[in-house]
């Protein structure tokens, strides 16, 4: 059943075409992901589809009830679905309230109430900004459980490959529909690319070899002699005949080559867009094994204990995702590191790059340029050749901080921290603000990194490409674990497991118990204490009440 249908769609901002949609239709059971780089258009085509604004020609159909979950505005003071406000542990809100809640607890409001209406189709850009990987979890599972048409623009590859069926990329003011996940995305774009290379090389090839072969038959028919002044006359026209057929000849497959050229199957040479390419230059190898130690830390602010006597080490080229919670303290205890509170060692020749949510360490008055000179260990034309390679190019690194996105903030922080002299890298969230491509390259770059990083990021796929540690943050303690983050979700789903499974003999001993004093209580001996039994009776069908509690969890 169509449920979206997009016909001629022109949108402009000023006199330059943003999107141009000959034709889009999204049906019944579609789970779109729509992915593109930063600034391509995504945001602007989900607002058109939602009709939360207005293409400039075209029309837009929706047929049916829809919700907008929005990556920028606050949520409204809509009633909730008490179920869905339980899953995410907030409650109704009124406008007034909403102002002081933090941007996770907005992000939860927003998708509990776009949830809670009766909709066949649901809008969502970006909805896991803010989430800790708890929120995350819990969307994804509701997102599972929504049976209508689903239009999601998200940087989380998990996401994007755990719900969508299809995905829809927006380039160059266009879109093109992929069947599949993100991976399966990703896969056929490759093969989409290298067929298009393999096409155009067997067409320049071909091509060349004509070319050549018009230009050898040229060739041999201008150096051709000619008739000898010392040739009688009926031998030189005889060697002027002779010599006229074989440039005829020669004309002939000329022209026949360059027939050949005109109906060769044209191609096109594949458009190859600029990358982001994320450089760390050599680095001066730490030689001490422990890089950073940690022992007996507590923090608290005011009533508030975020952790109580945590102990953890770093080693050498260690590569740890800190991980947890909103609130459970982790760029709070990497502050700390850095602070060197009481409790904490850093070998001593450590130098250490810190990359910050709030992008602090970046003059918003200052370009560019300056910004990555000021404490740069390398040249000006080191600088510019990473900074073109990030796609700051030519007159761009003249820019102010202060007029860039928050990606390309982002860029500049990484150019920055990457050409100081740094042994020792510690990231807290850096694929905030970064499109996938981005966040890919950094993958690339970091996975290739031999120094030591701590990092902090509530992308899935991020810490799985990069960490070969992680700790865990929760409950006031710390839990360090040596393994990758799909190791450890799968230790967790183990112990899940086996607590179940504990569970489950443990309510089987209950039961028969259960059984044992009933019925003892109907047909009870001389020897039996009525009193006792009524209160183990009582008592057994609480703990199995509990029991069944927690099988359910």
């Amino acid at each position: 059943m169509l449920k979206i249908e997009v016909s001629n769609l022109k949108k402009y901002y000023g006199d330059r075409l943003i999107l141009a949609i000959d034709n889009l239709k999204m049906y019944a059971g579609d789970r779109i992901g729509i992915v593109g780089l930063n600034g391509s258009g995504k945001t602007t085509l989900m607002n058109i589809l939602s009709q939360s604004s207005k293409a400039d020609q075209g029309v837009v159909n929706l047929y049916g009830q829809h919700s907008y979950i929005t990556q920028l505005h606050d949520p409204k003071g809509d009633v909730i679905n008490p179920k869905l406000a339980g899953k995410f542990n907030i409650i109704d809100k009124n406008k007034e309230e909403i102002k002081f809640l933090s941007g996770g607890e907005k992000t939860r409001l927003k998708i509990a109430q776009g949830l809670s209406k009766n909709i066949d189709i649901l809008f969502a850009d970006e909805p896991t900004c803010d989430l800790d990987m708890e929120g995350i979890s819990i969307l994804e599972e509701m997102l599972k459980d929504f049976k209508g048409t689903l239009v999601l623009i998200s940087h989380d590859r998990h996401l994007l490959d755990s719900l969508c069926n299809k995905i829809i990329e927006v380039e160059n003011g266009t879109v093109k529909e992929y069947s599949g996940n993100y991976s399966n995305y990703k896969h056929q774009k490759k093969m989409e690319l290298d067929r298009k290379r393999f096409e155009y090389n067997q067409y320049i090839k071909e091509k060349r070899k004509l070319e050549n072969a018009i230009s050898d038959r040229k060739h041999r028919s201008d150096t051709m002699k000619k008739t000898p002044s010392r040739m009688g006359i009926s031998e030189a026209r005889l060697h002027r005949r002779s010599t006229t057929a074989k440039q005829a000849k020669l004309y002939q497959a000329t022209k026949s080559f360059e027939t050949r050229i005109e109906k060769l199957d044209k191609k096109e040479k594949p458009k190859e867009y600029n990358k982001t390419q994320i450089d760390i230059p050599a680095i001066k190898y730490l030689h001490s094994k422990v890089i950073i130690s940690c022992e007996n830390l507590t923090k608290s602010f005011n009533s508030n204990t975020l952790f109580t006597d945590i102990n953890f080490q770093i080693f050498n080229c260690d590569k740890v995702a800190l991980i947890g919670n909103n609130g459970t303290g982790k760029t709070t205890l990497v502050r700390m590191i850095l602070s060197l509170e009481k409790g904490i060692k850093i070998a001593s020749k450590a130098k250490i790059a810190y990359f910050s949510q709030q992008l602090e360490i970046l003059d918003e008055n200052q370009t560019i340029l300056a910004n990555v000179l000021k404490d740069s260990i390398h040249s000006e034309t080191f600088v510019r050749i990473l900074l073109a390679r990030l796609l700051f190019r030519n007159k761009d690194v003249y820019k102010k901080v202060s007029v860039l996105s928050g990606g390309e903030r982002v860029k500049v922080a990484f150019a920055k921290i990457f050409v100081q002299n740094i042994n020792l890298i510690i990231l807290d969230e850096p694929t905030n603000f970064l499109d996938v491509e981005s966040i890919e390259a950094l993958e690339e770059v970091l996975d290739d990194y031999e120094g030591t990083l701590l990092f902090i990021s509530h992308d899935r796929r991020f810490i799985d490409k990069i960490a070969d540690r992680i700790l865990i943050l929760e409950d006031k303690q710390l839990v360090d674990f040596s393994g990758n983050y799909s190791e450890y979700i799968q230790s967790l789903n183990n112990s899940v497991y086996n607590k179940n499974e504990e569970y489950a003999e443990k309510l089987l001993l209950l039961e028969n118990r259960l059984s044992e004093i009933t019925s003892r209580l109907s047909m009870p001996s001389k020897n039996d204490n009525i009193e006792e039994l009524d209160k183990e009776f009582k008592h057994t069908v609480k703990e199995i009440n509990k029991v069944k509690k927690l099988l359910e969890i």
